[in-house]
């Protein structure tokens, strides 16, 4: 879903970071609804190699090597980079414009022209997410600080035709006013979904204060009041200043060639005219100037002197200051309804091309990354604290740390400041050891090649480097000065940015307490909205306005994983992969949350998250030591039907990463002293959860489905936690967690027979006794008439609504067929008939989706929308007349072959990316299907007919027979929610 960044620091630890992508998998959820709540904190963590060394070996090969920067004579940068390892491309369009370009009564102005370049041009008066789904490319925007950027990853031959839909929409875009109003609710709608979290409404108070007179104290996608102000002239004045050849970077990564490519360009976007900069630039100097803020340059670029390490002496500190702020001497206090204490402390930081910077990076994995790091120690270990996140903001023009700290149960939020105040002067008083800083560089630069696998994700890179300073080279020249920072580096910043004096802090402080238990008596209810649908467009429309494309799919080479068995039952799957230097390990235990006991709902994850909390031979600590000193990663996430086993590291660390895995499913020891912070940090997470109205509507539509007894029904509660007992954690470690229900598949840079013999090594001697405990689940009814339930959530701006009831599972014949029919249903919520009809035409949601969740049982089948409350009854009517009208008369042919063509390219771009390779290898053979279904998918999702869509519709899609739960404010009370 096109958004903003809103947070924008908190996705990656290094600078600069990326919006988290997530290349959006075809099939079912693979495991279920959602893991069950991980408490334990991911551990990103690499040996101590020297970080130069470590640089040297590593980034030419994975970021900026054979990259070629080419640019246009309308002034359009292009940035190309050749990787063959799969048929696929991606295209990134990045503008330099974003919420930094805004002034106060045009706050979100970026945002909402983002949203308004997917409504069509004048050569294509067509919803450009329906061209795109068309394509089968996985596109998507998104607007932060500095930049709004759309991209889209596709099969390489149709690289042609997703060029030619950007060029279209960077110059002939056309904002209707009915559009306008259209997208204004949706984009209103996407806000209040944020203003249902106190932290989106702390942070922006704190952000406020920090940043007075500049545009980074402004939210990113604007407030309600500004929004509903926006005028036609208004976004058509930022597209034509802002978006033009000269004011945008043309990323290409992927398979192709780039002579041919840069041919293309100069056709496809050559011949668009520059909008001279000069306009733009002094605009934005005049904003600024009246409001009395100094800025650096916008044109300041990246100096290889600049990027020394920080040691930098009093006469440097100009060079470093970030914009010139007053810090408030007292705590901001926001005194609302919610459910827990927060604190979030910002100090001002210089902009992205000071050499501060990788020394602040350093510090900050330092202070707050793993179990071994400064704030985890001080704030989470004394139970203060249930959370504590940080991050390093680098921007064009200023830069900031957020440290946000979640309060344990009944905890002082003035007690955890003092604190927190006294942990980072120790810090300054006493120094770091060499040891912190070699790991903390360490697990920094392994952070920075892992999360540049993928295409889509370095080109992201590229277009965030060469957006933000202006050099694309920049990340291989920050971890070049990441490797030379020293312990007294790190203090010199702290004492030079962390001081009391400097920082700006907030305190939230719940007014009331929330619900604890989530319970509404159901009710049926029978629509009166007179409402019926709009007709969709023709698919034979949209194909006319789609850039010709050789519909012939490449063939995607059919390399399949080598399997093997060991004598106590553990499956592994491997598929080496050398085209970086890396390994993903995905894995399954067959040890969900169905089988919680009832009385004790949550043992299930209570296990999984203190897996690494202890072994027979190593304390928690050893272990998070172990794994940070290689940036390596290792999580548990528990669903309904299973334990999902995540982790990755350098090629090199394998070893190690497999080591530490197999000592924890084998010999975790759940000391009592770590049980007891788990238990209250899960407490403290459950009372945040069921003051979400998306996990409330959750858990009540789940509950409304299944009854009593039924695996699924069960959820955790406080009187469930406060029940679970070390023994019954030991107990059900013992009788779940075997080698014959376990299943570990590996993608990456490794030899087979070393791999498989290392494996053998480690977990041959994991021993199994009797039969794995196995679980029927009771079949379930679908409901007789509509069940309507509406759990109220007291001053939340937004509503979530879930609809649904059973479905089917993995093996039910009419499984493919109901996965096209999910995507034109509502699989894209730009370019399905729910989105083009809910979200697009009437501008009721900001997102609505549906799907199959099947697994190994029978799953659900599931709507999930947002709406504003006052526009829930109208959205639901919509939807189940939607429903209604596919059910009775179907869909059509062309229908059917685009969402084929869909689900196939998305499917193939999904390999190319080593986390969805893995998962998909592994979950292949959970299902016991055949190793083959990893190529043969496509070939069964290409022979679905129309007649079967058509019967999976009748069969499986029902407006009268469904649950429907909205969760959100009072306003929704006593109202019959259809």
């Amino acid at each position: 879903m096109y958004g903003f960044s809103k947070f924008y620091s908190k996705f990656y630890k290094y600078p600069l970071p990326l919006l988290l992508l997530s290349l959006w998998l075809v099939a079912v959820f693979l495991l279920s609804d959602r893991p069950a709540h991980s408490q334990h904190p991911v551990i990103s963590n690499k040996d101590k190699y020297q970080s130069t060394l470590l640089a040297k070996r590593i980034m030419p090969s994975t970021l900026t090597e054979n990259v070629r920067k080419t640019v246009l004579e309308n002034g359009l940068t292009v940035l190309t980079k050749e990787v063959h390892t799969a048929p696929v491309v991606t295209v990134q369009v990045w503008y330099k414009v974003g919420s930094r370009n805004e002034e106060p009564g045009v706050n979100g102005i970026a945002h909402q022209l983002e949203h308004m370049m997917f409504k069509g041009t004048k050569n294509r008066p067509i919803q450009f997410g329906r061209l795109f789904s068309a394509l089968g490319s996985d596109s998507n925007a998104f607007t932060s600080y500095d930049q709004t950027a759309y991209y889209g990853t596709v099969e390489r031959n149709k690289l042609k035709a997703l060029l030619v839909l950007e060029a279209d929409r960077m110059r002939n875009s056309q904002i209707e006013p009915e559009q306008l109003a259209s997208e204004k609710r949706v984009v209103i709608s996407e806000l209040q979904g944020y203003e249902n979290s106190p932290e989106y409404r702390l942070n922006r108070a704190v952000m406020k204060a920090v940043f007075p007179n500049h545009a980074y104290g402004l939210p990113v996608g604007g407030t309600k009041a500004d929004v509903e102000k926006f005028e036609v002239e208004q976004v058509e004045k930022y597209y034509r200043n802002f978006y033009s050849p000269d004011n945008a970077v043309l990323v290409i990564v992927g398979d192709f060639q780039t002579a041919n490519a840069l041919e293309t360009i100069e056709e496809v976007f050559g011949k668009l005219p520059r909008q001279e900069a000069g306009g733009r630039r002094q605009e934005a100097e005049g904003r600024r100037q009246e409001a009395g803020v100094i800025s650096p340059s916008l044109n300041t670029q990246y100096s290889t002197r600049a990027k020394r390490s920080a040691t930098a002496n009093s006469t440097q500190h100009g060079l470093n200051a970030p914009l010139p702020l007053t810090a408030l001497s007292t705590p901001i206090v926001l005194r609302e309804p919610g459910a827990g204490r927060l604190l979030q402390a910002v100090y001002p930081l210089p902009d992205a091309n000071q050499p501060d910077v990788p020394a602040l990076d350093v510090m900050d994995y330092i202070l707050t990354e793993g179990r071994n790091s400064r704030l985890y120690q001080a704030l989470l270990e004394s139970g203060l604290a249930s959370e504590v996140t940080a991050s390093v903001t680098s921007l064009r023009e200023s830069g900031w740390y957020e440290v946000l700290v979640t309060a344990g149960a009944k905890q002082d939020l003035k007690k955890i400041d003092s604190m927190l105040n006294s942990a980072i002067a120790n810090v300054a008083e006493k120094g770091v050891t060499s040891e912190e800083v070699e790991r903390a560089k360490t697990q920094l630069t392994a952070d920075v090649i892992l999360s540049n696998r993928d295409i889509t994700s370095q080109a992201m890179r590229l277009g965030t480097d060469e957006t933000t300073v202006g050099d694309y080279r920049y990340t291989d020249r920050y971890l070049a000065a990441v490797s030379l920072v020293k312990p007294t580096d790190v203090v010199a910043v702290i004492n030079r940015y962390l001081t009391k004096e400097a920082r700006t802090v907030g305190f939230f402080e719940p007014t009331q307490k929330r619900i604890t238990e989530v319970a509404d008596k159901p009710h049926s209810a029978q629509t009166t909205e007179n409402f019926s649908p709009g007709a969709p467009v023709l698919p034979s429309e949209m194909m006319k306005y789609l850039p010709p494309v050789d519909l012939a799919t490449d063939a995607i080479a059919q390399v399949l994983p080598q399997e093997f068995k060991l004598t106590n039952g553990l499956r592994i799957l491997l598929l080496p992969d050398r085209s970086t230097p890396t390994v993903t390990l995905s894995g399954y235990i067959q040890a969900g949350t169905e089988f919680d006991p009832e009385n004790k709902a949550g043992l299930a994850a209570f296990v999984a998250d203190n897996l690494l909390n202890g072994t027979k031979s190593k304390d928690v600590l050893t272990i998070a030591k172990i794994l940070g000193e290689r940036g390596a990663s290792l999580d548990f996430q528990t669903y309904r039907e299973g334990v999902h086993i995540e982790g990755d590291s350098l090629a090199d660390d394998l070893p190690i990463l497999l080591e530490i895995l197999a000592d924890v499913v084998k010999n975790s020891s759940f000391p009592s002293k770590e049980l007891e912070l788990h238990r209250q940090q899960t407490l403290t997470d459950l009372q945040q959860e069921l003051d979400e109205p998306s996990e409330v509507a959750r858990r009540v539509f789940v509950q409304s489905i299944y009854p009593k007894k039924h695996p699924l029904h069960t959820f955790p509660t406080e009187e469930s936690l406060q029940q679970i007992q070390r023994q019954d954690v030991i107990d059900f470690k013992a009788k779940h967690y075997r080698p014959d229900t376990t299943v570990l598949a590996l993608v990456g840079d490794f030899d087979l027979d070393k791999v498989r013999s290392l494996i053998k090594n480690k977990f041959g001697d994991w021993e199994v006794s009797g039969k794995a405990p196995t679980l029927k689940y009771p079949p379930v009814a679908m409901p007789q008439k509509i069940i309507s339930v509406n759990p109220v959530l007291p001053d939340k701006a937004q509503a979530v609504t879930y609809m649904g009831y059973t479905g089917i599972n993995r093996y039910d014949p009419r499984f493919h067929a109901a996965l096209v029919l999910n995507q034109i249903l509502g699989g894209d919520t730009l370019s399905s008939r729910l989105g083009a009809e809910v979200r697009d035409r009437q501008g009721l949601s900001y997102g609505i989706y549906s799907s199959f969740q099947a697994g190994k049982n029978v799953g659900t089948f599931l709507i999930e929308m947002q709406t504003s409350p006052e526009d829930s009854s109208k959205a639901i009517a919509s939807t189940r007349q939607m429903l209604q009208q596919i059910h009775q008369q179907g869909v059509t042919a062309l229908e059917v072959e685009t969402a084929k063509r869909t689900l196939i390219s998305n499917y193939n771009v999904s390999l190319a990316n080593p986390e969805e390779l893995t998962d998909r290898i592994l979950m292949n053979e959970v299902y016991g299907l055949d190793k083959v279904e990893l190529h043969s998918f496509t070939d069964k999702i290409q022979k679905v007919t129309l007649d079967q869509v058509n019967q999976a519709a009748r069969e499986l899609l029902h407006a009268d027979q469904i649950v429907v739960v909205t969760a959100g404010p009072s306003v929704l009370a006593g109202k019959s929610i259809r």
